[in-house]
């Protein structure tokens, strides 16, 4: 662990892509090899600028990031992006199409890119996004882009673990405002009209227009979160959003928000850990393990509650 933190730091990117493997590898001899190899590099992380990029799929994403990253790149910055795909329904595993329309991006020295798969986790973020994170910090790069699957209720997870959270919307985003969810338009700290090109450069101003209002109500009483227009192959916008980032960043570090938001980040990250041990030690017990197939058959025959089944498997736990 000692070695490949030290070639971590480097920013050796296959000792960075072996690190980001080991921490989510679902092992327990694993387990306790990453989370050495993060103690050891924790002295060193913090210090990128965190930003979440979610939306519909189809709405750009991706493209989005290779256009940004292309320009930060470009600037000097290094720039990591996790990208969060689908998973295999037969492997498990990430389907890789994130990394593929980033073609540019992925060839470029400044960059890394990881997809990972999003298997069974709510918030559109993989199982060990957070950890994954702070790796790439250590490895120096001061931009960390994190992609999710899509946009709805659960894709809000990924608000919980970076410094500015984006929305983008297509440019029919007057119709989409009905279905997205209020969750996700509160959380955000920015929105993108995006695709706003051709034909469609007009109806995205419309949209921007449209999605103002709907920040105003939503954060009436405070400054509403910036709404932009851009296009990924215009480069109409872009600047203008990095930009915005930017100041939001800066504001947020003059007032205390900042800081103020890591630290709750923290502590939910301790209480999710604490959850995710607490029910992993808990049905590695042979005992549970009987008692939860018995159970589940009861359960499966109606013969009782799922509820019921679950307080009595609980129930366990102090015998």
């Amino acid at each position: 662990m000692s070695e490949l933190a030290t070639a971590i730091r480097g920013g050796d990117r296959k000792a960075l892509a072996r690190g980001i493997t080991l921490v989510e590898s679902r092992r327990a001899d694993d387990a306790l090899q990453a989370e050495a190899l993060l103690q050891a590099l924790l002295p060193h992380t913090g210090g990128a600028a965190r930003v979440g990029i979610t939306g519909a799929p189809g709405v750009g994403k991706s493209t989005l990031i290779e256009a940004i990253g292309l320009d930060l790149c470009a600037a000097g910055h290094r720039v990591a992006v996790l990208a969060v795909d689908p998973s295999s329904a037969l492997s498990g595993g990430s389907i890789l199409g994130d990394k593929t329309r980033m073609h540019e991006l992925a060839r470029h020295d400044n960059a890394f890119i990881r997809p990972s798969p999003g298997g069974d986790t709510l918030g559109g973020v993989a199982a060990r996004t957070r950890e994954a994170l702070l790796l790439c910090e250590a490895a120096g790069h001061d931009v960390v882009l994190v992609e999710t699957i899509g946009t709805g209720q659960s894709e809000v997870a990924v608000a919980g673990m970076v410094d500015f959270f984006l929305l983008l919307l297509s440019p029919a985003a007057g119709d989409e405002l009905q279905g997205i969810k209020r969750g996700v338009m509160e959380l955000a700290d920015g929105v993108l009209v995006h695709k706003a090109d051709g034909d469609l450069a007009a109806a995205a101003d419309r949209a921007a227009q449209q999605c103002m209002l709907a920040m105003r109500v939503l954060h009436s009483g405070t400054t509403p979160p910036p709404v932009l227009v851009g296009s990924s192959l215009t480069k109409r916008g872009l600047g203008e959003l990095w930009q915005a980032i930017g100041a939001r960043l800066q504001q947020a570090r003059a007032d205390g928000s900042f800081a103020a938001r890591r630290a709750r980040q923290i502590g939910d990250w301790l209480e999710h850990a604490v959850r995710e041990r607490l029910l992993a030690e808990f049905l590695d017990d042979p005992v549970v393990g009987a008692a939860m197939a018995r159970a589940r058959d009861e359960v499966v025959r109606g013969a009782i509650l799922p509820s019921a089944a679950a307080r009595a498997l609980l129930a366990l736990r102090r015998h």
